[in-house]
């Protein structure tokens, strides 16, 4: 069974170099004392802050360093740019009339990056 997401919960990137603290949006539903988490729960900056530095070429700003370098890979900070919800949550728990987030969901950036949870923030409520 699935870990519902709560803020405090750990995530990171597969093209950062640093994990990342989640913050839900705040919310009358509660998760092991904090926030529960959403799907909708995906804004750059205030739900999802930096992950470091990022490696991804598909980021422009790394492209740019990387070509300005001759070619070696030029890591450049971390500006998360999500263009949709996470997926899937789970569809049969709802918080705020949208499905909660479990610690299986993932984020897509636009960048190219994966953003997964690597700690779900409480370890007492299980989500079937």
């Amino acid at each position: 069974m699935a870990m519902h997401v709560c803020t405090g919960a750990m995530m990171m990137c597969s093209f950062g170099a640093a994990p990342s603290t989640f913050s839900a949006t705040p919310k009358m539903v509660k998760t092991g004392n904090m926030d529960a988490g959403n799907i909708m729960d995906n804004v750059a900056m205030m739900n999802i802050p930096p992950f470091g530095v990022c490696t991804s070429l598909a980021n422009p700003q790394v492209a740019a360093a990387t070509a300005a370098a001759m070619g070696a890979l030029t890591p450049m900070p971390c500006l998360p740019v999500i263009p949709a919800p996470w997926m899937p949550g789970a569809p049969t728990v709802l918080v705020a009339n949208m499905p909660a987030l479990n610690n299986s969901s993932k984020l897509m950036c636009a960048w190219a990056g994966v953003i997964s949870i690597s700690v779900p923030g409480q370890f007492t409520e299980l989500i079937p």
